[in-house]
Parts: C-alpha cells; sequence; structure tokens
C-alpha cells in the first residue's frame, strides 16, 4: 500500500472523529441542555428542588426521614416508606436490601458479643412484622399480620423429625421457634404444633435440618398496616406514600397539630397524585410536599 492512501486514511479517520466529536460531544448535550432550560422544564432538570423561605429543603424525586436525633417518627409529620439507602434515602447509596420472599429465617445473635456487634440481621419476614408492629403502635392500629407473632417478628417453625417420599416430615420430633426471641420466662408464640412442645431457638444449634414451616396465624390477609408502610422501594429513594398509608396517619398528625381530621384529610387530598397518564402506576402521596404544606398551615410555635 502506498504511503499516499495510508496518509489519506488516516486523514479521513481524524476527520470523522473530529466531526463526530463536535456533534456528540459538544452540540449534543449544549442542543440537551438549552432544551432542558426552558420555561417549565428547568425545574425539573435542576433536580425538582424544593424551597422554603428562599432554602432548598429537599427534592419532590428524593424521600427522607422525618425523625427525631434518636430515630424516633416525629409526631406531627406522616412518615415516609423504610428505606434500604445507606442510613435512609441516601442518595449516594441508593439500593434494596436484596432480600426476597425466601428470606424468613433470622441470622441469630451471638449472646456473647455486644449487642451492637452481636451478627443479629434480620429477615425480610421479621423486617415486615417488626415494622408492622411499631406502625401499630404509633398511629393506634392493629399491627396483625399473617406469618407474623404478636412481638413483631417472623412466625416461623423448624420441623425435625423423619419424612416421606415428598420430603414433609411426619410424626415431628421436635418443634423449634427459630426467629422469637423467648426463654423459660416467655413461652413461644405457638405452644405445641402437631402434638409436640414448641421449643425456643437456642444459639449455636443447627435448626437447618428441620423443615421450615411458616405459620399463617389468624391475622387477616387484608391488614390494616399497607406493604408501603412496610416495605422499601427498590431504588430506597421514593417520596411517596399509598394514600392508605396516608389515611392511617391522619389522625396521629391531627392530634399532634390540633387540628382536626378533616381538615388534615383535605390537605392530604390536595398532595395526593392519581396515576400518571391515568392508567401508570399508583395514586400516591408525596410526603414531603404534604408536610411542608402542613408546616406552613401551622407554624412551630415560638
Amino acid at each position: 500500500m502506498k504511503i499516499q492512501n495510508i496518509l489519506r486514511q488516516h486523514l479521513a479517520a481524524i476527520r470523522a472523529l473530529l466531526v463526530l466529536t463536535a456533534i456528540t460531544g459538544i452540540a449534543y448535550p449544549l442542543v440537551v441542555w438549552a432544551v432542558a432550560m426552558l420555561p417549565g422544564l428547568d425545574d425539573k432538570a435542576q433536580g425538582s428542588i424544593i424551597t422554603e423561605a428562599g432554602k432548598p429543603v429537599g427534592s419532590s424525586l428524593i424521600g427522607q426521614m422525618f425523625t427525631d436525633a434518636d430515630g424516633n417518627p416525629i409526631p406531627k409529620y406522616f412518615q415516609s416508606r423504610p428505606s434500604a439507602a445507606g442510613d435512609g434515602y441516601d442518595p449516594m447509596a441508593t439500593s434494596a436490601s436484596n432480600l426476597g420472599p425466601e428470606s424468613i429465617i433470622d441470622t441469630p445473635a451471638d449472646p456473647s458479643l455486644p449487642e451492637e456487634d452481636n451478627g443479629y440481621k434480620a429477615s425480610l419476614l421479621t423486617l415486615v412484622c417488626s415494622r408492622s408492629k411499631a406502625v401499630a403502635e404509633l398511629d393506634g392500629v392493629s399491627g396483625a399480620r399473617p406469618f407474623c407473632t404478636g412481638d413483631g417478628v417472623g412466625a416461623v417453625l423448624s420441623v425435625i423429625g423423619p419424612r416421606d417420599a415428598r420430603g414433609n416430615v411426619v410424626n415431628p420430633t421436635r418443634v423449634i421457634s427459630v426467629n422469637e426471641p423467648c426463654d423459660a420466662t416467655k413461652a413461644p408464640f405457638l405452644a405445641t404444633y402437631e402434638g409436640v412442645k414448641v421449643e425456643c431457638a437456642k444459639f449455636g444449634e443447627d435448626y437447618a435440618i428441620g423443615q421450615i414451616v411458616p405459620i399463617h396465624g389468624a391475622a387477616s390477609a387484608e391488614p390494616a398496616v399497607p406493604a408501603d408502610a412496610v416495605t422499601a422501594s427498590g431504588s430506597g429513594l421514593d417520596p411517596n406514600i399509598s394514600p392508605a398509608y396516608a389515611d392511617l396517619q391522619i389522625s396521629r398528625v391531627a392530634k399532634a397539630r390540633g387540628a382536626s381530621e378533616e381538615y388534615i384529610r383535605n390537605v392530604v387530598l390536595a398532595n395526593t397524585y392519581g396515576r400518571d397518564l391515568g392508567f401508570m402506576g399508583e395514586p400516591r402521596v408525596n410526603v414531603l410536599e404534604l408536610n411542608l404544606e402542613l408546616d406552613q398551615k401551622f407554624p412551630a410555635k415560638s
């Protein structure tokens, strides 16, 4: 190949590189930026920031916690759904818990270690049960859920004994409540299972040899505490709650702010959004916008 042809090919490649760089690396980003700055779009392009008295207080796209320094819910505020992003709604650590429907057995705590470092890890089932119990206590409703004990942990048994051809235990010899913290002074959530006394789990014993049996219990299939009050979103940043969860909190917020429940309910309705385009998603309530409007209508007394 002649040197002139090689040079022509390289020069053509360089020209193509420069042209495409100018188009895709300079012109296209500038056009996108200019369109984003058009009136009506600029707010979204800047992160949908919400301000109060000229100061940014959050984004309508990212949730936040409404708790005190100890992590306890502040009664006058509507509470957000749980978050698995960092310490809660951390945009730099957006994530889910990665726990799925099969996560029903807790990792037990080592009693010889301090509480903050004893290795305990709650299963998804126990997280749901404990959150349901906490929400119920805060808002004065029943926290009962299927497969949950009254103490807010997963109602799960390890049933040990001979098995049939399908792998199911027949004539159990031992039955252990694997998640429930109980001892000689506190009985397990279930006294007996198929005629066998239910035992408390002991640290260090392996109950995986048993058949794991979740116990439905007598709780309704439609618990008073809705699902979004006890489960985190996939991103961990969801700024919205369901109208059902908002309705659950109205009585508490009204009492804390000295307002009527009807008045608070009307404010909730004003901050409720329907399905996008009429058919996508679910109705939702933006928690930050709702709480800010309530703060404006009921300013803190000095």
